[in-house]
């Protein structure tokens, strides 16, 4: 039996999400995000080192950040932010 990771939106991720203007872009964001629940097995996704969050999403133009906690089969998104020089 495959146990699936459960994704939870922190308060500030869901808020940024939901400042995006372009309906199809949030869409997009969050249906690339339940590709998580696969986690580790999924693409675009990248361990960081001496940062906030722990990993990170790609979807275009904007980083999913979140965190995984594997005892409890969690995933935590932390913040969608648009990639320019300040996201990291």
């Amino acid at each position: 039996m495959i146990h699936m990771n459960r994704i939870l939106w922190t308060l500030t991720a869901t808020r940024q999400l939901r400042k995006l203007k372009d309906a199809a872009l949030r869409q997009r964001i969050y249906r690339e995000t339940q590709s998580l629940a696969d986690f580790p097995h999924c693409q675009q996704v990248k361990k960081l080192v001496n940062a906030a969050h722990d990993y990170r999403l790609r979807v275009g133009d904007f980083r999913v950040f979140f965190s995984f906690d594997g005892a409890i089969k969690i995933i935590r998104i932390e913040e969608v932010k648009k990639r320019n020089e300040r996201t990291y």
